[in-house]
């Protein structure tokens, strides 16, 4: 391996695509076992690598230098090969910076919280303070290591200012769950999450639906990834190409949500936009009737609508977790909340908006088959998924025009 990535999981990781765009080698993943780290790291056998969870504190003893910022820190998440003598840096410290700066977020003279005890809390810890934050604590189940326990930040610290989440709580594939409970704190203006996968994990959303500024690691991700090139090359990258591949990334990994009506065109739409922007279709009714085996007529004639909508449930929760995807949803998705909360761990969602007369009756769709079961759908609906969407398209013309609006409106 020339360039790469090491850690002990590394299946969320999104690295490859964003390095491969920042610079002109290839980059891999690397899972290494605890047991395997000090072989590996003594072999010398790359030219840089990155170093994420669970090794960025453990790989320092085996490094020849350490920069003063990595070493303030007490962690390295950067290591060059130069001539068979390994150098470490901390790249994560800029790209924490950088996000907290495109945030806005204001240190000076506030408390600050950071769950986790690890390399990227005490990252965090020197960012706070170079911001000139007043009171900085790292927060930890087991309150070792200088830690506070979170009854003690619940308890003493409810009127802190900005809370940073450094832990994988809530990070893919084990999304459910918030590293604060943000209705202990009185008076949060800000909550950074280091998170990326998925791209607004529980606790960032949490944040957004109390008016908090609040912001995933993506672009912490992209930013520290592009100073960690810097390293590899040679030469600086700029904010300008950092923020440009953020966007790509962005972009690229997002999923796009329909929702609406039936009838409304959400699966003929939903597939001229994924062939459009190159992205995997999913259709939830049609993965519906792929697990039951048979129609969605026939799911309510024998077991009920209770019984559709928790297998509704479980496959939104499947395909909403993966990146990149198209998806048209059933009618009677966003009924239940748990299914709009897993649609936007990764999603913005868009409101087909088709108006009454646009939309006919079939007889595969059981609470719509005919007009008047339309009309109250109709009514029923309509607050609901205006309240759950992040864009509305009210589609005009053939579906070709249509997918070109909801396009444009993303845009």
């Amino acid at each position: 391996m020339k360039y790469g990535v090491i850690g002990e999981k590394l299946g969320h990781s999104f690295s490859k695509e964003i390095h491969e765009r920042l610079g002109k080698y290839e980059y891999e993943l690397k899972e290494i076992p605890a047991d395997e780290l000090e072989a590996f790291i003594r072999s010398r056998d790359f030219e840089g690598i990155n170093v994420t969870i669970p090794y960025k504190e453990r790989v320092i003893p085996y490094l020849d230098e350490v920069s003063e910022l990595a070493e303030k820190i007490g962690a390295v998440n950067t290591i060059i090969n130069r001539g068979g003598r390994l150098y470490g840096y901390n790249t994560d410290a800029g790209g924490m910076r950088m996000l907290a700066e495109r945030m806005g977020v204001n240190m000076r003279e506030k408390t600050v919280l950071i769950a986790g005890s690890g390399g990227t809390s005490k990252t965090a810890l020197q960012l706070a303070r170079e911001m000139g934050a007043d009171n900085v604590l790292r927060v930890s189940r087991s309150a070792k290591d200088g830690c506070i326990s979170y009854e003690e930040a619940y308890a003493d610290y409810k009127s802190a200012d900005v809370l940073i989440n450094t832990t994988p709580v809530g990070m893919f594939p084990n999304v459910d769950g918030s590293a604060f409970n943000l209705a202990r704190f009185e008076n949060v203006k800000a909550v950074i999450d280091a998170v990326y996968n998925p791209l607004e994990p529980e606790l960032i959303r949490n944040a957004k639906e109390r008016g908090i500024v609040a912001q995933g690691g993506l672009y912490m991700l992209v930013a520290q990834a592009a100073l960690a090139a810097g390293h590899f090359c040679g030469e600086e990258i700029g904010s300008e190409k950092t923020d440009e591949i953020f966007d790509e990334i962005l972009e690229e990994k997002r999923n796009i949500v329909l929702i609406g009506m039936p009838g409304s065109g959400k699966t003929s739409i939903g597939r001229l936009l994924a062939d459009r922007l190159g992205k995997e279709f999913i259709d939830t009714d049609d993965e519906i009737v792929k697990e039951a085996g048979c129609e969605i007529s026939e799911i309510f004639g024998e077991y009920g609508e209770k019984h559709f909508r928790d297998l509704e449930s479980e496959i939104i929760r499947r395909v909403a977790l993966h990146n990149g995807r198209v998806i048209a949803t059933g009618g009677g998705a966003v009924l239940r909340t748990e299914n709009v909360d897993m649609l936007r761990l990764n999603g913005i969602i868009v409101l087909l908006d088709r108006t009454l007369d646009e939309l006919m009756p079939t007889s595969d769709r059981p609470l719509a088959d005919d007009a008047d079961k339309m009309r109250r759908l109709y009514e029923e609906r309509m607050p609901v998924y205006r309240s759950s969407a992040d864009i509305t398209v009210a589609p005009e013309g053939f579906e070709d025009l249509a997918a070109e609006m909801v396009q444009e409106a993303l845009r």
